[in-house]
């Protein structure tokens, strides 16, 4: 959502997104789960007009779901609901408060929507452990209803989505509004991402939006999207040149443009389905999860195992914890499935605060640090010196350090931030896959020129966005099609490791194997100016036909 020039005066104005507009704007996505599915993918049904495809995504940002939807067992659907309304969605319905105009924009939006149901399905299947609960606090602090529907245009209500100018979460939060409305953000935690802060955050910055655009929602909602400096200017440039001002009048960029018609899209069809015979699934309008306080740090295995569930279900339930455990300072909550939180509260106050945890001694080597301790075990220096009673970070060969460790292996936290950074990376994206440790100074258009590869592609590949800074040491994943300066047609590449001898040099190596120097230390992310040390490993890419 986002505009690069836009950040500093995003991050002092608020603004959730930061516009910037794309050629291609679902070029980012996986799963096929949002909104911008491409136009060539449907051109070839009958029932889809390509140019209506193709005016519902103009200046649509791209979002990146990096998992898959969890079906998370929420109790039995045969519960009798004591509610004059059974479905929560017939709840915002009856309650729909905006007018919605016959605009352009809108009815583009609208086609799109009804010709693919199946997007609704997607959705509402994401949104069920939390729409209840949305909904709850909508109506607590006075609001529309129709802001249910808002993360349905931000994120397809996933917690887990991101997008370019690095907003995250299922309201879509740039890291500094994120932290101006309360969602702590460190190696442990993104709050951005916890369903329960970032709803209580984007509540009290739509409620503000509100009240700075004198009641009008549509420039509030517009300002969600840009930042309310740049509705502003708008709004003060048609007021300049004698024009109306209202939303639809505005010269604002082309995602905004298209962002507050989709969700009054979204509304025209939820009070209309019989209308559009609009199969619009129904989630059940009844409490299904409840917040419990566990106090202190927990294993989220071993949470899960108390609540009888499994890691994945219950990372799905808390997708604010980036690692294998909850932050050790805060916030300790867990969200639980309700049929699930009075086992869960038994089971807990059977385990004290020190099995919590998995521990190790860890005997001290020579030349470790602290740092690489931490790492070792993925873990924090901080969580280190803090059960060690450590006032700094010296340590000494043969020391003895207490070490908190994962009750299972990283592999079975498949939601954690590293484990979904492993299953983007993985991702086959071309016919070959490099690996590049960034330097300093390395920027993600120096990358992309170096390898001639896409730069949002290349970003994308890294489940990051193209805006996001590098950091030095760091691993990304290059996918090339041709992967030597020399490769032909007819070339028959194959990958081979080799072991640098003492007297080597990359110009003898590149000579033995017909390569360029410049390739092996593209192949090998190397420094051409340090010399090669004796036992090092080097991948190269043969051309067997010249060899």
């Amino acid at each position: 959502m986002k505009y690069i020039a836009a950040l500093f005066a995003c991050a002092l104005l608020g603004g959730c997104s930061l516009t910037q507009e794309t050629s291609n704007p679902s070029s980012a996505l996986t799963n096929d789960e949002s909104f911008t599915e491409t136009c060539s993918d449907i051109q070839s049904n009958a029932e889809h007009d390509p140019e209506t495809c193709a005016q519902a995504q103009e200046g649509v940002v791209a979002v990146v779901h990096p998992t898959e939807v969890v079906d998370i067992p929420l109790g039995d659907d045969e519960q009798v609901i004591d509610a004059p309304i059974d479905d929560v969605w017939e709840r915002v319905r009856e309650s729909l408060y905006f007018e919605v105009p016959d605009q352009r924009r809108v009815t583009v939006q609208k086609n799109w929507y009804l010709k693919h149901p199946s997007y609704m399905k997607r959705v509402s299947k994401r949104a069920t452990p939390f729409l209840y609960y949305i909904v709850e606090e909508l109506e607590k602090n006075n609001m529309p209803l129709e802001l249910a529907l808002l993360p349905i245009v931000e994120s397809a209500f996933d917690p887990f989505a991101y997008s370019h100018g690095r907003a995250a979460g299922m309201w879509q939060f740039i890291p500094g509004t994120g932290k101006n409305y309360g969602m702590k953000q460190t190696w442990w935690y993104d709050g951005r991402r916890d369903v329960i802060a970032s709803t209580e955050g984007a509540i009290k910055y739509l409620k503000r939006l509100h009240k700075m655009f004198d009641g009008d929602w549509l420039h509030a909602l517009a300002s969600y999207n840009s930042g309310e400096g740049r509705v502003m200017r708008a709004i003060r440039k048609n007021k300049r040149q004698g024009k109306p001002t209202d939303f639809w009048s505005l010269d604002l960029p082309r995602e905004t443009e298209a962002y507050v018609p989709k969700l009054l899209a979204l509304a025209e069809i939820l009070k209309n389905q019989e209308k559009y015979d609009f199969d619009w699934p129904e989630i059940q309008n009844k409490q299904v999860i409840e917040v419990v306080d566990v106090g202190s740090q927990i294993d989220l295995a071993m949470a899960a195992k108390l609540a009888g569930l499994t890691t994945e279900e219950l990372h799905a339930l808390n997708p604010g914890y980036n690692r294998w455990a909850t932050d050790p300072e805060g916030p300790h909550r867990l969200v639980l499935p309700l049929t699930e939180v009075e086992t869960f509260k038994l089971a807990l106050k059977q385990t004290s605060e020190k099995d919590r945890l998995n521990w190790v001694r860890h005997k001290v080597k020579s030349g470790e640090s602290l740092g690489v301790i931490a790492r070792k075990y993925h873990t924090t220096t901080d969580v280190i010196k803090k059960i060690n009673g450590m006032r700094n970070s010296t340590i000494y060969a043969n020391d003895h350090i207490l070490v908190p460790i994962a009750l299972k292996s990283l592999e079975d936290y498949s939601l954690s931030a590293d484990q979904r950074l492993a299953r983007k990376q993985a991702q086959q994206q071309g016919a070959h896959k490099l690996t590049h440790k960034v330097k300093r100074g390395d920027t993600f258009w120096d990358l992309s020129r170096e390898y001639k590869v896409n730069m949002r592609k290349l970003a994308k590949w890294n489940g990051m966005a193209p805006t996001d800074p590098l950091i030095p040491g760091k691993n990304l994943v290059v996918w090339v099609n041709q992967i030597s300066s020399q490769q032909t047609d007819n070339s028959v590449m194959r990958t081979l490791t080799y072991t640098v001898r003492n007297g080597d040099s990359l110009s003898r190596i590149a000579n033995k194997f017909k390569v360029k120097v410049s390739d092996i230390t593209k192949w090998n992310s190397l420094n051409s100016k340090k010399f090669l040390q004796p036992g090092q490993k080097l991948r190269l890419y043969v051309d067997v036909t010249r060899t």
